[in-house]
Formats: structure tokens, sequence, C-alpha cells
């Protein structure tokens, strides 16, 4: 295949990242090999060493990518309701998990599903990473509960009744679908806030 026109530097990286979120999303980690990855981007195999030393360090940059992006966006949207209660700060992480996981459908289903495929480094790594963001949601809990707004009986399980609950958004939600984004988020909104702050269980 022809090399792509202008593919050096930052946009034959941007392309490789691009084709292989595409690749390893349809094919699997394993599956997907450098041969396709050139053949995708428009490049020779050897011409994809100039930019990523392996498919594994590849798959890293993905994941890591993602989860950079994931901490970037959550920052910016818990800043609206850093000065408020416990109630809005759980509505305000809801609408963001749910939003953040229809649109980056493929990185978040990749971030998943090829952390086995990690090397031990890079698998602690993001696993770090994942653990950061679930004690945002579990300092949340906490907070309500000893507000006495929440019944969690343990926050930690609750979170990630929660996390599990609202991450399987992106194997099921269509954007054409019965249901639109903001009813979804309502939806769920209902769900954990009601079953939060709903009689204590016996």
């Amino acid at each position: 295949m022809a090399r792509t026109i202008g593919s050096h530097g930052p946009r034959t990286m941007e392309a490789i990242r691009k084709a292989g979120l595409k690749l390893i999303y349809e094919h699997g980690f394993e599956a997907m090999s450098l041969r396709q990855l050139a053949a995708e981007v428009g490049i020779q195999v050897g011409s994809l060493y100039n930019h990523i030393s392996t498919k594994q360090d590849l798959l890293f940059d993905l994941i890591r990518a993602h989860m950079d992006e994931l901490f970037s966006q959550f920052d910016t949207a818990m800043a609206v309701v850093a000065d408020k209660g416990p109630e809005e700060r759980l509505r305000a992480f809801v609408a963001f998990h749910v939003t953040y996981h229809i649109v980056r459908k493929r990185e978040v289903f990749i971030g998943a599903s090829e952390l086995r495929s990690l090397e031990p480094n890079h698998y602690e790594e993001i696993v770090t990473l994942r653990r950061l963001y679930e004690r945002h949601l579990i300092a949340i809990l906490d907070e309500g509960e000893k507000a006495g707004l929440f019944h969690c009986g343990d926050a930690r399980v609750a979170a990630y009744g929660i996390l599990a609950m609202l991450t399987g958004v992106c194997t099921w939600f269509r954007p054409h679908g019965r249901l639109t984004k903001e009813q979804v988020i309502a939806i769920y909104s209902q769900q954990v806030l009601g079953g939060l702050m709903g009689p204590r269980a016996p």
C-alpha cells in the first residue's frame, strides 16, 4: 500500500492510535497484527517502528490515554459541583460516567476487556488509576452516609455496584435507539439515588 501523504511525526502517530483503537475493538488485541495495523494506516510495517516499539506499547498508550482523558473530563465535570452536597455530586458523577461511557465506547471497552493483555508493570499502573477513580465515588458515598443521606451498608461495595451498573451502558446504548442519553441518565440517577436514600435495609 502506498505511503500515507504526510505520514510522519505526530500525524502518523495519531493515525496509528485511531487505527489501533478500531482494530483492537473489532478483532481483539491478540488477533490484531502489525501488518493489519500498517495496512489500516497506509504505511509499511517497518515504518510502524518509527512510532511504536511493540504492539504492547500501543495497547498501553491507548488505555493510558483513555484514563488521562477520563480524569480530565471528570475533573471538569465535578468542578461545577465542588461546593455542593453529596447528593448533587453523586448526580453529577452519574451523569458524567454515563455520558463518557456512551461517547467513548471503544476506549472503555478496550480499557476493560484488554486490561488482562497488559504486561505486569503496565497493568499495575492502569489498575492504580482505576482505583483512584473509584475512590472519588467512594468518598461521595462516605460523605453522604455520614450526613445521614445515604444508606450504603458498605461504601466500597456500593461503589462497585453502582459502577458496574453505569458502565454497562456502553454495551447496550444506541445513539438512535428508543431512549436518549438524557433519559438514560435520569433513569440511572433515580435508581442510584433511590436505592441509597430509600429506607434502610433491615
